[in-house]
Parts: C-alpha cells; structure tokens; sequence
C-alpha cells in the first residue's frame, strides 16, 4: 500500500471515528441542561448520550446489509451529513423535546460510522496492520471525543446551547471522507461466502453489552457527580470526559505493545481498568487529581475494549460478513448504554434506597468486575 493512500485511508477512519464521537459531546453540559430543564426526570437527561442507540441499532443492521446495495463510502458520507444537521437542530427552539429527538437522529449518523468504521479498516488492512489500524481507530475516537467534549464544556461556560456548534465537526468529516476514503464498490455475496454469523461473535457481542453497561455510566454521570467546591462546574465535567476520551488515544496507539503484554487477556484487562477508575471516583468525587486518574482508567476501558473486541469479531468471520458482524456488536454496545440510566438507576434506588451517582458507580465498579471474571473464563477456555 503506496503511503500516499494508507495517509487518507487513516484520515479516514479519523473522520469516521470523529463522527462516534460526538456521541459525548453533551456530557459537559448535563448538569445545565438538567438545570434548564427542571421538571425532566433525570433519567431522560442522562438518556441524550444513549438515545442515539434507539436508532443506532436499527441503522447497524441495516448497514450490515446494505453494503450488497450501496457502497461504504456513499453510506459514510450521509451519515455525516446526518450528524452535523441533527447536531444543529437543537439551536431551532428551546425544548427538551426538540433536543431529545434530535439527539436520537443523530443515531442514524451513528450507527453508520461505528459499523462502516470496523468494515473499512477489515477491508484495507490484514494481519498485525490490522491491529495497528483498530488501535488508531480507538485513538480516532478519544481524540473525536476529546475535542467535542473539551469544545463543548468550555462553550457551554457561557450558555449550554453554544456548546451545540461543535456537531460543525459532521460537515468537516463529510469533506474528508469524499475526498480521502477509496470507492471500492459493494460487498458481493458467492455460494462459499455469505453473510452469516457464529458463537463467538454472538459472545463476544453478549460482554459487549455488559462493558457499555456498566462503562457508560462515566459520562452520564460525571457531569452530577462532582462535590464541594468543584460541583457543577462545567469545565471540569469537560476536562474530566476529555480525560476519559484522550486516554483512549494514548493506550489507541500503545495497543499493539499492551497486547503483547496481556496476551489472551486483553479484555479481561480492559474491563478490569474501568472497575478501578470507577473506585477512584467513588472515593474521590471533590478532588480532581483523582477524578481526573479515574476518568484516565475509564478511559482504557473504552479504549482497549472496542478495537480488541472489533478485531476478534472481524477475524471469526468471513469478509463478506465483517459489515453484519460488526453491526451486531453496534447493536450489543448500544443496547447496554440504552438501558444503562433505567437499569442502574433502579438497582440504585433498590440496593442503596436513593438513586445517586456514587451508587451507580459502586454498582457498575462491582458489575464491571464479574464481567471481567467471566471473560478471562471464556478467554482461558480458548486459549486452551
């Protein structure tokens, strides 16, 4: 491959990936807007990070299948389209609601980017290039979540809304994406290769909905869960997601290495480092040194997980069904950040009596290690 065009296929992914992003964009601003909103339940205002699921699944499977119909990069292109005019919306008229579904479009952009984002690199890169490119990936994606969450907490400093302007980043990947990702035309089916899937993709899938469970509540959280002096403070809640996100640029580029070190038990890890970060914040909710270290081990979590996950699924399967694979795993971590408010809230308010951030995350902390025990079972049974 002529360094020439592996160049704009990474920029590329970085687009792609920049588009996931914004999913987090309006975790800085939560406690505004649960503020300006008063009399909305506040699980609906911890659901504007995972509302975007609610389509976002439908749309994953649905690009699964359309890769036989229409090509990777027409799709890609109208998912951005899609997230930079959801992301303006907003600014139309003060309502929740108007908010709400706007968010909850932006899913279709959403849904696109996370399944095409794993098809693209699968089809452009085999081998040990492939985990290199799942590591940029997950760098690609901290990075998107970095810029659109320290944007936007340092924008919503003088009015929430502002913090809306930073979806123009839909409209600069769209750009990139018609002048640098490669036309390859779409996927064909055969006799010996067609779109199906396995056990292991279907496992794999089942512990992606329990990372993004208990891992979502980092950033439908932090924003509520500072105290003291810093409580409410938007440009902390910002600093501390933009934390969360840059941390997965850093273990992003270092995946390689840290996967040599733990071997079959990658995600044993990354689960494991959530759990941590999640005790850093239960502990420490007024001091930002150690808010900021947690957020960091979040972070890996997220950073590790997805592209460790993703290269599995795209290995187990046939090329033809690495598209549908990764849907499917779309799918699993979009339900388990979807039902993540309702779910945790409600264990909250039954084991500890009231619905607080610290009972959520001691939850989620506790949750994240079981998942982690049961991975390394599975992880120790194959490698045996």
């Amino acid at each position: 491959m002529q360094k020439n065009n592996q160049l704009k296929l990474y920029l590329s992914i970085v687009a792609i990936s920049f588009i996931q992003g914004l999913q987090y964009s309006v975790s800085p601003i939560l406690g505004d807007i649960k503020a300006h909103y008063p009399d909305v339940d506040v699980s609906l205002v911890q659901m504007l990070i995972t509302a975007p699921g609610l389509l976002s699944m439908a749309v994953s499977l649905a690009s699964g299948w359309l890769v036989l119909k229409v090509t990777k990069k027409q799709m890609l292109i109208f998912g951005a389209l899609i997230a930079g005019i959801t992301g303006f919306i907003p600014l139309l008229s003060d309502s929740f609601a108007l908010l709400f579904g706007a968010r909850t479009l932006y899913g279709i952009g959403l849904g696109i980017a996370t399944t095409m984002n794993v098809a693209v690199v699968a089809e452009f890169f085999e081998g040990n290039e492939r985990v290199k490119a799942m590591g940029v990936q997950a760098a690609s994606v901290g990075a998107g979540m970095v810029v659109a969450t320290t944007a936007a907490g340092m924008l919503g400093k003088v009015g929430f809304q502002n913090a809306y302007f930073v979806n123009i980043i839909g409209f600069i990947s769209m750009i990139i994406l018609l002048v640098c990702l490669p036309e390859t035309g779409v996927s064909k089916q055969n006799h010996t290769e067609k779109i199906s899937l396995n056990k292991k993709v279907l496992l794999m899938d089942f512990f992606g909905i329990l990372e993004f469970l208990f891992l979502i509540t980092f950033t439908t959280n932090i924003a509520m869960h500072l105290s003291g002096a810093i409580a409410g403070d938007s440009s902390i809640s910002g600093i501390l997601t933009g934390c969360f996100s840059g941390s997965q640029i850093v273990i992003g580029i270092l995946l390689g290495v840290f996967t040599k070190v733990t071997k079959n038990y990658t995600l044993s890890a990354a689960m494991l480092s959530f759990s941590i970060g999640a005790v850093l914040l239960i502990l420490f909710p007024e001091n930002v040194l150690f808010l900021t270290v947690g957020a960091v081990f979040c972070g890996f979590s997220q950073g590790i997980f997805i592209p460790t996950a993703s290269t599995y699924i795209a290995n187990v399967v046939s090329p033809v069904s690495t598209a549908f694979a990764a849907a499917t795993f779309t799918v699993a971590m979009n339900v388990g950040q979807l039902v993540s408010p309702t779910v945790l809230n409600s264990l909250s308010k039954a084991v500890f009596g009231e619905v607080t951030t610290t009972g959520v995350y001691i939850l989620s902390a506790a949750g994240m290690l079981i998942a982690a025990a049961a991975m390394t079972w599975w992880q120790k049974n194959q490698a045996g």
